[in-house]
Order: structure tokens, then C-alpha cells, then sequence
């Protein structure tokens, strides 16, 4: 006789319980949901790896939307860290975005309530599932999100972030030379918007295009490859990285013609920037270090500091990023900005070129920070960016800076938030 199934002896309920623990570790304790994935997933096949990421990453992107079905099937609204709620969560987005059959959704459910409230995570689940309903498309932005970013931007600029979160985001890459850009956009069957970028098409294996192994290429989105092109050429000059891994702008510099030293803090991130760089054969000097502790030799012709932020602008890829963010932890990175951007300042040569970038959509952590810096540093003025220098689409704002939001190329699939300011320190 067969014993009775365990449920440790369900097919697939280590994957949904390690969903569980990613999705607990994101919205209870605020962390970021990739660094959360090793720990939470440890142990299991990469293919269930990927499904514990897909998981959480697509509940977190419809968060509000799950939330209002499992409320609408409840008496009395169920707190927002109560395990039935996040099991159901799980259960839920599986059916609605991932194609899992309810049955095998709610078999893999219950086991994780522990010993709580099976019944109603049964009868919310059977509710919902009957009324078969559909997410809304685009998904809705958390409320305390769309009224900061309607505070900052205007009323337009939260529909305009909601419609772009409902897109795959497009897949940039950046090519080793630029003279190439109309060959490889036809090798790989895609579209360029400035010299050196092609725009991928939908669905492409990267790894297995044209050009990868051979490092001719590296992803980079369109927006992050601005702040590396507003220093244009080297030919031969120094420039420091600043918080340069996984070294996207490192390669755009070393092609160019400059001399790079790249600066992180991260030694993970920086292996990766090695691979990086040994797959293009181009050439960095690389140091792992604190930069609030580091101290360069001499100083350089033009700096780079792509600054610690709260990442806001690349939410379309991090959807947790929408729920761990808020007005402390912008108030805390934004402190630190300052602090970096005004020790970096102080390396760099009189006459040189200063590029200050965060991806980020608070104005806290671009605008303001760079107004701030500028009444401190009566030496240093804004060198306004120009029309030319910049891809097809993205214009520099009136002010002189760079500040792309969800509408930039929003017919072309759109770009990552990001604000860029190029800074001359005066002669001496």
C-alpha cells in the first residue's frame, strides 16, 4: 500500500516555498530581491531557481492588483504581512501571469500556510479563481509611488510609468566599436539610435547572438550609456569609474580611448566586471574599495560617478524596487550622494570633466542633489549637455542635464530613468 503523500513529497513545493521566503524577505525586511534570491533559493536546480524568481518578481509587479482580488474576496481585509495573504499572493499570480493550473497552484499553496488558515486560503483562492479574472494591463503602481512621482514630475508622469511597467523592457547593447554600429544593428537584426547601440528584437538569446563570446558587445540599456558618452574620446586620458561594477561604462571608456581606473566596493561585482572586460579585451585598472575611505594617487582628467541610489528608474526590471523605496530610504542615499560627489570633486584636475548619474526618478537624487553641490562649489559649473552627443529620442533638459523618464522613447519601448549632469572644474 502507498503511503500518504508528505508535503515534502510534492512536485514543486520547495520552488513555492522558496517564493515564499523571497517574497518575505522583500516586503517585510526591504531586501533587494536579487541579492534575496541566493539565500531564500539556496540549494535548489537552476530551473527552479528561475521559477522562484518569476514568482516573486511577477507577484511584486502586480502587488496592488492581487492585493484587491484577495480583499474583495474577503469579509475583513487580511493584514498585509499575514502569511495567508502572501501564500495567496504566490498561488494567485501563478494562475494570472505564469499559466500555472489552479489546481496545481493551490495543491503547492496550503502546505506553505503552516498550520494557519487553510480554509479561507482555499475558499479567497476558489472565489478568485472562479470569477476568472485578469490582471489589469498596465499594472497598477503602488499608491504611495504614483503620489510621489505625480508630486514630483506632473499628473501625466505616473500613467506614463505604469504604461511603460506593462512592456518588456527592450535589450540595449553597447558595441566595442563604434564605426560598426550599422553592420552589427543588421548581424543582429535590430535597431540603432546612436553610434555604438543597437536595440535587440523582442525574445533574443543574447548569449547565443552573433558577437557575444567574441566580446564585440555587452547589454547595457540606452539611458546607462549616457553619462559614458558625454565625456566623448580619451585619447589617452585618465578617468576614474566611481561605483563602476558590473562595468558597463568601464568598457564604453576603455573603447573610447580613455585610461580607466574602475572603483567598486563589491568584489562579486567586480569579478563580473573582469569577465566583462577579459570578453572584450579591453583594459581597466581595477581596485575593490570603500570610496568614502579611498584615496587616489593623483588626479584624474575626468571622473565618473554613477552614485549609490535607490535605483527607482530601473523599476521596469526590479519591480521590488517599488516597494522597498520610500521617503527614508531616498532621504539616507541621497545623504551618501552627497557625500561621494563632493569627495570625488576634490580628485579631480583643475579644468577637468566631472560626470555625476544616478538611475534613479527622484528628484532628490538628481535635481537637487546637483543644485546643492553647484551653491556649494562656486569652482564648478554645469557644462550643458548638447543634442549630438546624445541618441536619436533623448534631449537634454533646458537646464543643461540629462533626465530621462518613463515616456523617453516610449514608441521605441522606452528607457531606464536615469539623470546625468556633466560638470567642469575651472582652471586654475
Amino acid at each position: 500500500m502507498a503511503r500518504p503523500s508528505r508535503p515534502a513529497d510534492i512536485p514543486g513545493l520547495p520552488a513555492r516555498r522558496a517564493a515564499l521566503r523571497l517574497l518575505d524577505a522583500v516586503l517585510r525586511r526591504g531586501d533587494p530581491l536579487e541579492l534575496a534570491l541566493h539565500g531564500a533559493a539556496q540549494g535548489l536546480p537552476a530551473a527552479d531557481r528561475a521559477l522562484v524568481h518569476a514568482i516573486a518578481a511577477e507577484a511584486l509587479r502586480h502587488l496592488p492588483d492581487l492585493d484587491a482580488l484577495i480583499d474583495g474576496a474577503t469579509r475583513q481585509p487580511l493584514p498585509n504581512d499575514a502569511k495567508a495573504r502572501m501564500v495567496l499572493r504566490i498561488a494567485l499570480i501563478q494562475v494570472l501571469a505564469l499559466g500555472t493550473a489552479p489546481h496545481a497552484a493551490i495543491a503547492t499553496a496550503l502546505p506553505l500556510v503552516d498550520g494557519g488558515p487553510r480554509k479561507l486560503v482555499h475558499g479567497v483562492f476558489g472565489t478568485v479563481t472562479r470569477a476568472a479574472p485578469a490582471l489589469p494591463d498596465p499594472p497598477t503602481l503602488p499608491e504611495e509611488v504614483a503620489a510621489r512621482w505625480e508630486a514630483q514630475w506632473g499628473g501625466d508622469m505616473p500613467a506614463a510609468a505604469a504604461s511603460a511597467y506593462g512592456v518588456r523592457p527592450p535589450v540595449d547593447v553597447s558595441l566595442r566599436h563604434p564605426a560598426e554600429t550599422a553592420d552589427w544593428a543588421e548581424k543582429l537584426g535590430g535597431e540603432s539610435f546612436a553610434p555604438g547601440h543597437v536595440r535587440l528584437p523582442d525574445h533574443a538569446s543574447v548569449t547565443e547572438l552573433p558577437g557575444f563570446a567574441e566580446g564585440v558587445w555587452w547589454v547595457q540599456d540606452l539611458a546607462a550609456s549616457c553619462p559614458a558618452r558625454l565625456l566623448g574620446t580619451g585619447g589617452g586620458r585618465t578617468v576614474l569609474d566611481l561605483c563602476a561594477a558590473p562595468g558597463g561604462k568601464t568598457m564604453q571608456l576603455a573603447a573610447a580611448g580613455w585610461q580607466v581606473t574602475a572603483l567598486d566596493q563589491s568584489k562579486k561585482r567586480l569579478e563580473r566586471l573582469s569577465e566583462n572586460l577579459a570578453r572584450t579585451a579591453l583594459a581597466a585598472t581595477i581596485v575593490q574599495a570603500d570610496l568614502r575611505q579611498w584615496e587616489p594617487e593623483r588626479q584624474a582628467d575626468a571622473i565618473l560617478l554613477d552614485a549609490p541610489c535607490t535605483a527607482t528608474g530601473i523599476y521596469r526590471r526590479h519591480p521590488d524596487v517599488l516597494h522597498r523605496i520610500g521617503p527614508r530610504q531616498i532621504a539616507e542615499l541621497a545623504e551618501l550622494q552627497a557625500e561621494l560627489l563632493s569627495r570625488a570633486a576634490q580628485w579631480l584636475k583643475p579644468g577637468g570633466t566631472l560626470i555625476y548619474a544616478t538611475c534613479s526618478l527622484e528628484k532628490a537624487e538628481g535635481e537637487e542633489q546637483l543644485e546643492a553641490f553647484l551653491r556649494q562649489n562656486p569652482g564648478f559649473s554645469l557644462q550643458p549637455a548638447q543634442q549630438g552627443e546624445l541618441p536619436q529620442g533623448i534631449c537634454p533638459d533646458p537646464e543643461g542635464w540629462l533626465r530621462t523618464l518613463p515616456d523617453t522613447l516610449a514608441d521605441k519601448g522606452c528607457t531606464d530613468g536615469f539623470f546625468v549632469a556633466r560638470l567642469a572644474r575651472a582652471a586654475q
